[in-house]
């Protein structure tokens, strides 16, 4: 056990501290119900004095701590003893520099950066935080885990869960997970039980199952799950030779990345390291847009985590009175009742951020020029990319601000949503297979036509 760490409930007329060892009611405050943060007493933590000393670990990488992405910043999220935290060489990502796609969306040459978290083991950002939650798991002794899934949790858990040697359990809705995430679950050993209903249904049964039987839970309302992803942030101030950028660009799905994220750069910013904040926006896609419209014309906000619960409630009620399900084909963000919301606003207010939601269609099509320019991938991440462009029409974000865009995860994650687009020619950057007899001279004039 350490002394560095505790949780926190965010509820700041709550003031709930609980041991990090706690895993009461499933990862929510026992008092009231609120989500809990991981808080550090810095004081008792050894924290460089600038960024760029970390990189001093890279000289020493047989450790597997230190090449690990996510603990080669360990004393930025040191929960736990270096005898509990699990790796399997997790963070091995790049931030590429993408002139092409930044021409897409009229940025200046030089100014437009892809995170991209696919080359993570499981093929998705959900790595960094699963190397988090599962040295939490060790550390206080779990036995089994679950998870609600859209798919690239249930991946990514399976994955941890089998290195542990912990049993895993993967919740699914009915037809609601792309064939290239459920195939690594099953691959992996997961039981994956697949409920009648979408991931709002899921997400609601796993955490009565997890407080009912004392499975472990893995979905982004672990807070030790988010800790592990406040380091794509670092990794991406790394990158830049430890600046800053102007703009963080992510997906918002169940919104565990964007708490993440503000909360990382809180962090650093009160421990000096960094002299600046970069804004952030968050990007739905318009079939399963709830931040966007709450935000945006609900007016909901952070307030010090005083948050209206009233316009939420009021909000959620409307969705189950209409019978409302989301539909996008960005499976990985097809959320309706995003469990980080709170969490949420308050990385919105800590980056003076802004959300927005694009099409389906917006996203194709900014998933094609992805791929079309060295990087695939799955259609969440290319929401960001949508997401940039009608900034940059809005002129809300400049052509000569520096602006990282987190690609969340391989394109093999969703094939088939890849090859309809091309073959169906269901976009203006459609590439589709071109039919040729079975003849020599006919195959060659196709070539150089």
């Amino acid at each position: 056990m350490t002394d560095n760490a505790y949780q926190k409930c965010i509820n700041p007329d709550c003031r709930t501290e609980l041991e990090c060892a706690s895993v009461t009611g499933g990862f929510k405050c026992p008092k009231c119900g609120s989500l809990l943060d991981v808080r550090y007493n810095w004081d008792r933590i050894e924290i460089p004095r600038k960024l760029c000393e970390f990189a001093q670990r890279w000289a020493k990488k047989d450790d597997p701590l230190n090449f690990s992405g996510v603990w080669r910043f360990r004393n930025l999220l040191n929960f736990c003893d270096d005898k509990y935290k699990v790796t399997i060489g997790e963070g091995q990502t790049i931030l590429q520099q993408n002139d092409a796609i930044g021409e897409y969306v009229d940025m200046r040459p030089g100014r437009l950066y892809l995170q991209y978290e696919g080359l993570n083991p499981s093929g998705s950002f959900k790595d960094n935080g699963m190397a988090g939650a599962f040295s939490h798991a060790k550390m206080v002794g779990a036995k089994s885990s679950a998870c609600a899934s859209t798919g690239n949790t249930s991946a990514s858990v399976a994955l941890y869960a089998h290195s542990c040697g912990l049993k895993c359990t993967v919740f699914i809705g009915s037809g609601r997970i792309a064939f290239g995430k459920l195939s690594q679950a099953m691959d992996y050993g997961a039981q994956t039980i697949q409920i009648q209903g979408d991931f709002d249904d899921c997400m609601r049964q796993v955490q009565d199952v997890c407080v009912r039987l004392g499975l472990y839970l893995l979905n982004s309302l672990n807070p030790f799950r988010l800790e592990g992803q406040k380091t794509i942030m670092y990794r991406i101030i790394e990158q830049l030779g430890w600046r800053v950028p102007d703009w963080i660009v992510v997906p918002g799905g169940n919104l565990g990345n964007s708490s993440a994220f503000g909360k990382a750069f809180g962090e650093l910013k009160e421990l000096g390291l960094i002299e600046r904040i970069p804004r952030m926006a968050i990007i739905n896609a318009t079939g399963a847009d709830t931040l966007n419209d709450l935000v945006n014309n609900k007016k909901l906000v952070w307030n010090g985590g005083r948050v209206e619960q009233a316009i939420i409630d009021d909000y959620y009620a409307d969705l189950t009175a209409r019978n409302f399900s989301p539909h996008t084909c960005a499976s990985a963000i097809e959320i309706s009742r995003p469990v980080n919301l709170k969490k949420c606003l308050r990385a919105i207010d800590i980056c003076d951020g802004l959300v927005r939601a694009v099409t389906d269609e917006e996203i194709c099509d900014a998933k094609a020029v992805i791929g079309s320019h060295g990087l695939g991938c799955e259609p969440a991440s290319a929401a960001t990319i949508a997401g940039l462009k009608n900034l940059r029409v809005e002129g809300v974000i400049a052509a000569g601000e520096t602006v990282a865009c987190v690609l969340t995860g391989h394109p093999l994650k969703d094939p088939t949503l890849t090859v309809n687009y091309h073959k169906e020619k269901q976009g203006q950057f459609s590439n589709p297979p071109i039919e040729a007899p079975n003849d020599l001279e006919e195959i060659i004039r196709l070539i150089q036509s």
